[in-house]
């Protein structure tokens, strides 16, 4: 549109958007409100925090004792809601895991 100047926060690069992309095609393993985790590889997010994996795997339990075996299934390209969301862990190394917890102001 004529006159915008707002800037584009994937041109710029700001820390957040330089954050998400250290984590791009990275193992992630996102836990649901229901008790299900999806592990798959992170493709994006957007801004309403919303995730994208590829290659997923659903896993749940068959009971709901805490001993009971995990059931999985192969999904491919799953959307997480963000609202649905419970916990999201990546597969790095723990030096790589604090540099994206610092908070800079």
């Amino acid at each position: 549109m004529e006159g915008e100047t707002a800037s584009d926060p994937i041109a710029d690069g700001s820390p957040p958007v330089s954050r998400m992309r250290k984590l791009l095609f990275r193992r992630m393993l996102v836990g649901v409100k229901d008790g299900r985790f999806f592990l798959g590889s992170f493709h994006c997010i957007d801004k309403q925090g919303n995730i994208i994996l590829q290659d997923a795997v659903e896993y749940r339990s068959i009971r709901r004792s805490p001993q009971s075996p995990m059931e999985q299934r192969c999904l491919g390209i799953i959307l997480i809601p963000a609202a649905c969301r419970s916990s999201c862990h990546v597969d790095c190394s723990i030096n790589e895991q604090m540099s994206l917890l610092s908070i800079s102001r």
